[in-house]
């Protein structure tokens, strides 16, 4: 496999280190859901039971965060770099298990999720451009799912984490992830393209050499020279040493790259790839499982790795629409039958056959982590022109703070005051939109410089 090859080492180690952090963050958003069931009881480990009213502004808080970290990220992206901001991510992320441990009332857990989106909002924008700038073409599509597969993996080992340890104990063993993770971070050089940016060539030089384990014999040095020139050239022709515009958002090639992550975004959050999952406790009630509802969610989140798994090993070679398209019309017609489901069938028929829930839900969550889930962050990197990535990433991860904010508001009332079936009907509906938009309109990046 190309990804274990020489060339491609430092690409991969650099990759992995990245990932801690992504786990870390996964096992922070996963441990909410298990553990909130004990928090709104009597035996509350905070010494008094948290209002059911305030759940999901709690749930909730974690979007605001986000979406404050979007809109301010790419002002020090642009002057300091990716990497210094990088430093950044487990701060606030320490800071949420400090506080979960000393926690005495509800109050805690609004600064705890606030500063949880702090840390997801600076990771989902720069970890994605790091990776890609690091990477070559052939294994950028690959290195980029290994993200995503580690992050929503860290969902899953948080809710296992949950019955492990103890509300106490949990927090003293994840904190050292992210202390590891800073540490393993400080050798990584800048990403060439960076530098270029900033007027650092030499550095870049160096950089690019770096993640490209290029030889440093002194007989390939000319070679080298002339594979980065061919990098820099195309890096200065894109103009991203010039100042930024107006115009570079408002034409053509960046309105229709905007227009399709919106609709990629819409897809991703309000199909229910993530709210699904959050709330997946109180769905399998509803359908009647006789499964002890966060073990369904542990078996979701199992479901869910596998189908990252395909991602990383299909999405370099069959592109990233054959991976897509395919999961939003599986996890639209899953939910879909989801719904059918629990619109007609009788409730001991639901309980009497809970295996069909539990399948047809293993299927939308192992085709949205395939496709829509694995991908998003890949895609959106790709589409934007070269020059305004750093400040069109972060827009469109305000977008998907907002998304993200939008679906853990409705979600709760959608399942409880209207029933599994309207919210497995909505969700259906948002699949079909992104296959109908993004089936016709969505290039194929695969292949393609990041220049490019």
């Amino acid at each position: 496999m190309k990804i274990c090859s020489r060339r491609t080492r430092w690409q991969l180690l650099s990759t992995m280190i990245l990932c801690i952090m992504s786990l870390t963050h996964g096992i922070s958003l996963g441990w909410f859901s298990p553990t909130l069931p004990t928090l709104i009881s009597d035996n509350s480990p905070i010494g008094h039971p948290i209002d059911i009213s305030e759940v999901k502004w709690i749930g909730a808080a974690f979007g605001i965060g986000c979406l404050i970290c979007n809109m301010v990220i790419c002002v020090p992206v642009s002057y300091i770099g990716i990497k210094k901001c990088m430093y950044f991510v487990p701060l606030p992320n320490i800071l949420n298990w400090i506080l979960i441990y000393f926690a005495s009332k509800s109050l805690y857990f609004y600064v705890c999720r606030v500063l949880l989106g702090f840390s997801g909002g600076t990771l989902v924008v720069c970890f994605p451009v790091f990776i890609a700038e690091v990477s070559d073409n052939s294994v950028r599509g690959t290195l980029g799912s290994f993200f995503m597969m580690t992050l929503c993996s860290g969902i899953t080992v948080g809710f296992v984490l949950v019955y492990c340890l103890s509300y106490h104990v949990l927090p003293c063993v994840v904190v050292f992830l992210p202390i590891l993770y800073l540490c393993l971070i400080i050798p990584l050089p800048e990403p060439p393209q960076d530098l270029l940016k900033r007027g650092y060539e030499e550095k870049a030089e160096k950089s690019f050499c770096f993640y490209k384990n290029l030889s440093k014999d002194p007989a390939q040095q000319a070679e080298n020279k002339a594979e980065f020139d061919i990098l820099r050239n195309k890096v200065l022709a894109s103009g991203i040493t010039e100042k930024i515009t107006s115009a570079d958002f408002f034409n053509k090639v960046s309105g229709k790259a905007f227009g399709l992550i919106a609709v990629l975004l819409l897809s991703n959050q309000m199909s229910g790839s993530f709210a699904i999952f959050n709330y997946s406790s109180t769905i399998f009630e509803q359908l009647g499982s006789r499964m002890e509802p966060n073990l369904c969610g542990i078996f979701l989140g199992v479901v869910q790795i596998f189908g990252l798994i395909s991602a990383v090993l299909l999405v370099d070679r069959v592109g990233r629409r054959l991976l897509l398209i395919p999961s939003l019309a599986g996890m639209g017609l899953a939910e879909l039958g989801v719904g059918l489901l629990k619109s007609f069938a009788s409730q001991d028929f639901l309980h009497n056959n809970g295996w069909i829930a539990l399948t047809l839900m293993g299927i939308v969550s192992f085709t949205a982590s395939a496709g829509i889930v694995a991908l998003t962050f890949v895609i959106i990197v790709e589409l934007l022109p070269f020059k305004i990535r750093a400040p069109g990433i972060s827009i469109s991860m305000c977008g998907l703070s907002l998304s993200v904010f939008i679906a853990l508001i409705t979600y709760p009332v959608l399942i409880n005051d209207y029933g599994v079936h309207v919210t497995m009907f909505v969700s259906a509906s948002f699949c079909l939109l992104g296959l109908i938009v993004l089936g016709i309109f969505l290039p194929e990046t695969r292949g393609k410089s990041i220049t490019q």
